[in-house]
């Protein structure tokens, strides 16, 4: 393959592989999708190489597939067609930190935990927390949303810019450092979650927060998700600023109990946190808990001391570790919808009714602030028919969520595995999206048949 000697000439024996290895471990990401090597695996530091990279792919008409950590979870890095992986981890710079203007400039393989701990001696911090520590560059692509959407927003609502190198290796920038502008298309928000189908990032430009004076967490516990539902509703509509929402089923609170020997009451759980100044947490936690009682909240539990506030946000963050510790012969399928806020209720039950008509072990929780829930169900990938319930599951909560006008993912993205839904969910928009790619991408090279049909 010519392709493999020109990339060859650009980077040096040690950061250019087609060892199995390795191969190997760009073959996966944390999904249940099936795996496929690459041919090669190149590990570009700067813009130039990625841009000179692309111009071979274009060239010679070879696969490109960016690759972060492999944290995603719906086979977005899986190379089906083979060719060359970019992973992206030694460009983990940042670069510039700004903060007077709140913004941080960084490579796109530096990850959260690593800006977090490079930004604290400023006094900021990075809020977009998706549970792994993912890189940047893949939660831009992804774009990614977690605990903290709720007060701060999601992926897409950080990203002031991109450097972006595009299919023919031509390099461009989507967007600037002012807060706002009314001047051409934004193409931050194109990028933004385009899965490595539309172009390689290359730089973000990212807003970062000042670090709370003050954080404190709850945990509140009702008995009906209804209840839950309804609290979130009250405290949202009455202007709490809280930071996180989140929403562990019954089935969740007994696998954490399990694992960890801990006697939480086993029933629908609301963890919160919320971020300010000591007197405004003050009469909020006042005024969240007469709210969490009027909606027949059964006891709430507030923390301050940050050693309490960790073991307490504890059962939500193992939750993963407890069920896989708990089926350690099976693999893990995590999916997500996102519905209206109005719908999350009934979407949940709806879940979970149809997780215990399939027989499959499960569990529901979610950010239940934005209406964001995840399905966590353990299956034996070697078993054809519990693969096959769980794909029926899988496609049962997504027409669900669809139907009431939702959507197919509100944060893991589409990958292959949503793939299908794309058509169904967008109508005639899905041909606009196609026509976008293919102006980019005419070639089909940019991470083929991810969101977008080959063509």
């Amino acid at each position: 393959m010519d392709y493999k000697k020109d990339l060859e000439e650009i980077f040096p024996s040690d950061r250019i592989t087609t060892n199995e290895t390795v191969l190997t471990q760009h073959s996966k990401d944390e999904s249940y999708h099936e795996t496929s090597l690459p041919h090669i695996v190149v590990f570009p530091i700067n813009t130039l190489e990625v841009s000179k990279a692309m111009k071979i792919a274009n060239k010679y008409e070879v696969p490109v597939i960016p690759f972060g950590l492999g944290t995603s979870l719906e086979g977005h890095v899986i190379p089906y067609e083979g060719g060359i992986t970019i992973d992206l981890s030694l460009m983990n710079k940042v670069l510039e930190v700004n903060e007077k203007d709140f913004l941080i400039k960084v490579q796109p393989g530096v990850t959260r935990t690593q800006l977090n701990k490079e930004l604290k001696k400023y006094g900021l911090f990075f809020p977009v927390d998706p549970g792994a520590d993912a890189t940047l560059g893949g939660m831009a692509a992804t774009n990614a949303s977690g605990t903290t959407s709720v007060r701060y927003g999601i992926m897409r609502d950080q990203v002031r810019d991109l450097e972006v190198v595009l299919a023919d290796g031509s390099i461009i920038h989507s967007g600037g450092r002012a807060a706002k502008s009314s001047s051409g298309y934004h193409l931050n928000s194109l990028f933004v979650g385009s899965e490595g189908t539309l172009g390689i990032f290359t730089e973000l430009t990212i807003k970062v927060y000042g670090i709370p004076e003050h954080s404190l967490a709850a945990r509140a516990v009702f008995p009906t998700i209804e209840e839950v539902v309804s609290a979130v509703n009250s405290i949202l509509q009455a202007g709490i600023p809280v930071a996180r929402c989140e929403l562990v089923d019954a089935r969740s609170i007994k696998q954490v109990n399990d694992f960890k020997g801990t006697a939480y009451p086993e029933s629908p759980t609301l963890f919160l946190e919320f971020h300010g100044n000591e007197a405004g947490l003050k009469e909020d936690v006042e005024f969240t808990q007469e709210l969490v009682t009027d909606q027949g909240c059964q006891e709430i539990i507030f923390e301050t001391d940050s050693k309490a506030v960790a073991e307490l946000w504890d059962a939500r963050h193992t939750l993963a570790y407890a069920f896989t510790h708990g089926a350690p012969s099976k693999q893990m399928m995590v999916t997500d919808v996102c519905v209206p806020m109005s719908e999350l209720a009934g979407a949940i039950i709806n879940a979970r009714a149809a997780l215990e008509k399939s027989g499959i072990d499960g569990a529901l929780l979610g950010h239940v602030g934005d209406g964001n829930y995840h399905a966590l169900i353990m299956i034996d990938k070697e078993d054809e028919e519990d693969v096959r319930r769980a794909v029926e599951f899988n496609q049962h909560i997504v027409e669900y969520a669809l139907s009431r006008g939702g959507t197919c993912t509100g944060e893991h993205g589409v990958g292959v595995g949503k793939k299908k839904y794309q058509r169904l969910e967008h109508g005639e928009a899905y041909n606009v999206m196609a026509m976008i790619k293919k102006s980019l991408d005419p070639k089909c090279i940019l991470n083929p048949d991810k969101i977008i049909d080959k063509y």
